[in-house]
């Protein structure tokens, strides 16, 4: 069985900046690729970044030059700086990581509003 541990989430105002952290224990090994999805409210969930073991990022449009993704592979854990956050990042962020196979977190909630 897999756990996660998501943090960061919060209520921020247009321009601010959050930072969700996620750690994935357990029954886990040799996770490749780890990263963060978000489903907006009545929309399909959808991909933010993604990293891997390696340190190669994969970033979606939205996020390129705003959000960086990093990992640490000695404690399973990836992190997600978002910068210059926009009402329309408002969203349930979830921590996603593959090894045999792919595993989500609950997610954390993301809202950006004055």
């Amino acid at each position: 069985q897999v756990q996660f541990v998501e943090s960061g989430g919060g209520l921020v105002q247009p321009g601010g900046s959050l930072r969700l952290s996620c750690t994935a224990s357990g029954s886990i090994f040799g996770i490749w690729i780890m990263g963060w999805y978000r489903q907006p409210p009545g929309k399909q969930r959808e991909l933010v970044a993604t990293i891997s073991r390696g340190g190669s990022a994969n970033y979606a449009a939205s996020a390129k030059g705003r959000f960086t993704i990093s990992r640490d592979n000695a404690k399973n854990t990836v992190n997600l700086q978002m910068n210059n956050l926009k009402p329309g990042d408002t969203a349930r962020y979830f921590c996603y990581v593959t090894s045999d196979a792919s595993y989500w977190g609950r997610g954390t909630q993301v809202t950006v509003s004055s």
